[in-house]
């Protein structure tokens, strides 16, 4: 009886996952008149490798470090050591990714693949927000329902309900949300200022781009692991609370000693799957942004599918996958050891 399920799994489940890491390794293309051929790791190199390049800073004859029109050091430039450089192969074809100054001296970090490193420190900064802020958030929502109250049942519709409507359309009513000229948070931040609130571009400034989605991330999903938090509260016997009371515990001490310990294995579920879903991230980036503006909202699922099928770069779309799978895969782990019981 099982079999209908299992031909299901290994049709649309682990047999992908077995091509994706079969493609991975290969130079496969959606559509191409070339035959495929194995090229090993260079698709993990070309997606991986970055570099560190220090340069001083230019000198004139006398010694004196020179200005630029701004008055800040001129540094030689990046492009006569990253392009044909006999004395530098190993940052040939790299780009800058992101630079600093110590000192006088300029350090710049390079990469072979600028828009994948975006994607992965977006991806995981969207994890270390999302992860902590959604479960403590669902966890608030969670204690505040778990009363017997009349029309507490209406409540928890409400915070539910973002959770059964489909993302997409979420994510067009936060993108008129979020306009940045007749958009409804602009119109509201400028009523409680009286007008001294200047209106922002949410969703096409770079330094908000992101954030931006983080919030409207957080809401839509938090009604979801508010449930599964009040599942875990309704486990812990009501015997324990009055024994507390009878000892004179406050509510911090019932919260701390009773509640919290009583939610550990439901902590731990809510955690792995908060982090799984928040590696999936893709429809809110399609739908919102398109992975702009500058790149500032690139994830590792939507590069894979854009690599993957807009470019047509099976290869690169499936290293990008793998590469993704080992990463939540040993998050899952160290999360797994981190909460695991000790004895």
């Amino acid at each position: 009886m099982t079999a209908p399920a299992l031909i299901l799994i290994v049709l649309f489940l682990v047999g992908p996952f077995i091509l994706a890491f079969g493609f991975s390794f290969t130079n496969q293309r959606l559509i191409s008149p070339n035959p495929t051929q194995f090229v090993g790791l260079s698709n993990f190199e070309q997606l991986l490798g970055v570099g560190v390049l220090t340069l001083d800073p230019e000198r004139d004859d006398a010694g004196q470090v020179v200005l630029d029109a701004e008055g800040q050091p001129s540094y030689p430039r990046l492009r006569d050591y990253t392009r044909n450089n006999p004395d530098y192969p190993q940052y040939d074809g790299m780009r800058e990714w992101f630079s600093f100054s110590t000192g006088d001296a300029r350090t710049y970090v390079l990469a072979r693949d600028t828009v994948f490193m975006k994607a992965l420190t977006n991806t995981l900064l969207f994890v270390i927000i999302v992860a902590p802020v959604q479960s403590g958030l669902a966890l608030l929502l969670a204690l505040m329902i778990n009363q017997k109250l009349r029309g507490i049942n209406v409540f928890r519709t409400i915070y539910f309900m973002p959770v059964v409507v489909s993302i997409v359309v979420v994510s067009l009513l936060w993108r008129f949300i979020y306009d940045g000229r007749n958009g409804l948070l602009n119109n509201l931040l400028e009523f409680l200022t009286f007008g001294h609130f200047q209106p922002i571009d949410w969703l096409g400034n770079p330094d908000t781009a992101l954030f931006a989605i983080i919030g409207m991330s957080i809401w839509q999903a938090v009604g979801f692991h508010m449930v599964i938090w009040l599942s875990g509260l309704q486990t812990i016997p009501l015997t324990l609370y009055e024994a507390a009371d009878i000892e004179g515990a406050t509510p911090w001490q019932k919260f701390r000693f009773v509640t919290w310990p009583g939610l550990r294995n439901t902590a731990v579920l809510i955690l792995v799957v908060i982090t799984m879903q928040a590696f999936a991230l893709f429809s809110q980036i399609d739908v919102m942004t398109n992975g702009g503006p500058l790149d500032s909202t690139q994830t590792l699922v939507f590069q894979a599918v854009v690599r993957g099928y807009e470019q047509q770069n099976i290869a690169g779309g499936s290293a990008i996958s793998v590469i993704l799978f080992l990463l939540v895969l040993s998050i899952s782990l160290i999360q797994r050891y981190l909460t695991r019981e000790r004895t």
